[in-house]
């Protein structure tokens, strides 16, 4: 597609809707969001809002009740199945966690809403398909590569890229055009099943920000607690049970969130790069993702050769690079994600957590296939039995005796 075919600014919505008569948005209802159908609303062409459920607890009648306040088409489609398949499972598998600091999420979220959303312009014969990503934010170049990738050749990309407007603004004018709600919200926040994350406003300034308790809706301390140790059994790289119970992943998903988010465990906060090199700070909650990455990697070393590990870990970072860059269609990600997963065929067994306030640590490995050591001194001895059934003598005396000259290197 050739960069005639960008969206980068508010400008250029009068001049693709004049070009095609059905846009097609992304739209989670937040802010952003809501004010490009503002915009759209003024604009004389079909609009239809598209929402991807990806398990983030959307509230839908407030959706459909924005996309009826600006004459906009709301469609929701179920991407819950295929974000656990397609990006979270290998995600687990891949140990993708940003620079080894914490669970990445919007890297794998914009690839699965992007296919849906491209399959859905294709469908409804949408000639603009827009989001509402800016250069603050690494889902700009996330959901652009990731439409390109997959061969949308219509208008394409996010009018805020090149419109700054801050939140009050946006806020102010979408009061004035008789639409409220937005007034106490005060960050920017993306949620999945698999992390919620937090960005901007109070957070902004990573050299004096706070984290109010109030964000965390998974890790809040709550009493009592169902549970302090969890036993997390996987089958050739997949999560299968949990505490002996055979679970759907996402509903594994959703049992962890619950279970170690009691404990408060999953917090982190941290810089991540933009494309242009500068540092942005985010703020996120993932008890599902810590447990279950920690559990994998410990099972990993059980019954994985450490040189394999070891490569592992560069393809991991390769994989999550190209991941956060917007190359997830790419054949480098591709090639990443089968050299994970040839590895994950062998990873199974069981991995029981003790879980503490903010912590846990490792109580039990099982492996059918292990590599470790049960009993180390009846090792100790079958292995010297083994290896020491021969004696000095007899290996001397299968050699050819040698001369008192030769022994001192001397020609005779």
């Amino acid at each position: 597609m050739t960069r005639e075919m960008d969206v980068r600014s508010l400008d250029d919505l009068a001049f693709i809707a004049e070009r095609t008569p059905h846009v097609l948005t992304l739209f989670s209802g937040g802010l952003d969001s809501s004010y490009l159908l503002y915009q759209l609303s003024k604009l004389d062409c079909k609009v239809t809002a598209l929402a991807v459920d990806l398990d983030e607890g959307a509230d839908y009648a407030e959706l459909e009740r924005i996309t009826n306040f600006f004459g906009a088409t709301l469609m929701v489609v179920d991407g819950r199945s295929a974000f656990v398949e397609q990006a979270v499972l290998p995600a687990i598998q891949a140990q993708a966690q940003y620079l080894g600091m914490y669970p990445i999420s919007s890297s794998l979220s914009r690839p699965i809403i992007a296919r849906f959303a491209v399959e859905t312009a294709h469908k409804l014969g949408c000639g603009a398909l827009l989001h509402t990503a800016n250069q603050s934010q690494n889902s700009l170049r996330r959901l652009n590569g990731a439409i390109k990738q997959l061969g949308y050749t219509g208008f394409t990309g996010s009018p805020y890229e090149y419109s700054a407007l801050t939140r009050q603004e946006k806020v102010a004018q979408l009061s004035a055009a008789g639409l409220s709600g937005f007034q106490t919200r005060g960050m920017s926040g993306d949620a999945n099943l698999w992390v919620r994350e937090y960005e901007s406003g109070c957070l902004d300034n990573p050299e004096d920000f706070t984290v109010s308790p109030d964000i965390y809706r998974w890790t809040r301390a709550r009493q009592p607690r169902e549970v302090d140790r969890l036993e997390i059994e996987f089958r050739g790289g997949r999560p299968f049970a949990l505490n002996g119970q055979i679970l759907p992943l996402i509903e594994l998903i959703h049992q962890l969130n619950h279970l170690a988010g009691c404990f408060q465990i999953g917090r982190y906060s941290g810089l991540e790069h933009l494309e242009g090199g500068e540092k942005v700070l985010e703020v996120r909650e993932a008890p599902a993702a810590a447990v279950l990455l920690q559990a994998y990697r410990t099972l990993e070393t059980a019954v994985l050769d450490a040189e394999l590990i070891r490569e592992k870990i560069t393809q991991e970072q390769l994989w999550v690079r190209e991941a956060i860059e917007g190359r997830w269609f790419g054949a480098l990600h591709g090639a990443a994600t089968a050299f994970i997963a040839h590895t994950a065929a062998s990873v199974t067994g069981k991995v029981t957590l003790q879980l503490s306030e903010g912590s846990a640590q490792l109580a039990a490995i099982k492996a059918p296939a292990a590599l470790y050591l049960t009993d180390r001194d009846q090792w100790e001895k079958d292995i010297a039995r083994e290896r020491g059934s021969r004696s000095l003598a007899e290996q001397h005396a299968r050699r050819p005796l040698r001369s008192a000259a030769q022994a001192e290197g001397v020609s005779p």
